[in-house]
């Protein structure tokens, strides 16, 4: 019993005493606590005492990637409470390299007799993947809701990023500052969120500085999505005179000024870094890192009111939502070096 409490305590970012308050149903707990240490025992697979069991709305699949980028567990969290707080039992499914993928996962899902899922970043944002997966879902009928990704034609709710924006304000940024030289780092092209990102960094770079296509594709890196991908990735351009990168994930940027230091460069003074996500902690880093921030609280509870509407019968419209990035500007970011 100890362990669990310290789970469930862990689990809610509360104290033990106040998990065993809520646990024997004792006053002097405010109700926004006592729903985070409930929605902690259903997230963990503990059951609810008897005497606190609301009759459950049912199981609702949740579908991230690996947890190794710290933005997929805050989606994972603000998703698992807005169901939570709907009467509904989030069951979290992870993906890592390797181990269970997410056909199987929806197979395991379906077993249970879930009432939907939501899925993050799921193989919907790979343009190479097939979409029947998801239309089969749809003809059952179950509902679904799709995260960060967008497939032409599937009749479902989207809840996306402006990633074509996010480049565009990225460079706006470097260019204000007097940078020329910006380099875009990002992940694998087959992905959709990349391919706008790097739609919206081109519009840029035409737009504000005048380059061509060769110039601009000269200035552009793809790798895995990571710290060492990054790392990798940035090397290449600061070996090109890039004095600006503009890159895919906050852990790309975090690759991106190793790489540099490596180089014996000093971020912000001689090399500018741009992240994107504004995961957790990130303004912690050193130096505090400049990026461009996913609105994941909006887009997570979004998702949710898509999601449990279609499970009452009340259609959502069949498209893309769209939220607008945040310029966060911090640290990693100043005046371009005098040539």
């Amino acid at each position: 019993m100890r362990a669990r409490l310290a789970d469930i305590a862990q689990q809610a970012e509360v104290s033990e005493a106040t998990v065993s308050r809520v646990l024997n149903d004792r006053p002097g707990v405010a109700a926004e606590t006592r729903q985070a240490v409930l929605t902690a025992l259903d997230v963990l697979g503990y059951e609810r005492p008897t005497k606190l069991r609301k009759r459950s709305a049912g199981l609702v699949g949740l579908v991230v990637p690996e947890l190794d980028n710290p933005i997929f567990p805050a989606f994972a969290q603000i998703i698992e409470s807005a169901l939570a707080q709907q009467g509904y039992t989030p069951v979290l499914c992870t993906q890592t390299p390797g181990g269970v993928s997410e056909d199987e996962y929806v197979e395991m899902l379906l077993d249970r007799q879930v009432a939907g899922i939501v899925f993050v970043s799921g193989l919907h944002a790979d343009t190479t993947a097939d979409p029947e997966r998801y239309r089969k879902l749809l003809t059952r009928p179950l509902p679904i809701v799709l995260v960060n990704g967008y497939m032409e034609g599937l009749e479902a709710p989207f809840i996306s990023c402006d990633d074509r924006a996010a480049g565009d304000g990225a460079v706006a940024h470097l260019v204000a500052l007097g940078h020329r030289r910006i380099g875009l780092i990002s992940g694998p092209d087959r992905y959709l969120p990349v391919q706008r990102k790097i739609a919206g960094y081109r519009d840029a770079m035409r737009r504000l500085l005048g380059l061509g296509d060769t110039e601009i594709n000269d200035l552009i890196s793809l790798t895995l999505f990571g710290v060492e991908g990054g790392e990798a990735a940035a090397g290449r351009l600061l070996d090109k005179g890039a004095t600006a990168i503009v890159c895919g994930s906050d852990l790309m940027a975090l690759g991106a000024i190793r790489a540099a230091r490596q180089r014996g460069l000093s971020v912000p003074e001689q090399v500018s870094v741009v992240g994107y996500d504004d995961s957790p902690l990130i303004a912690f880093t050193d130096p505090p890192l400049t990026t461009m921030r996913q609105p994941v609280r909006a887009m997570a509870v979004a998702a949710v009111r898509a999601l449990v509407d279609e499970i009452l019968g009340h259609a959502a419209p069949n498209s893309e939502y769209v939220f607008r990035p945040e310029l966060v500007v911090r640290a990693s970011t100043a005046t371009a070096p005098a040539v």
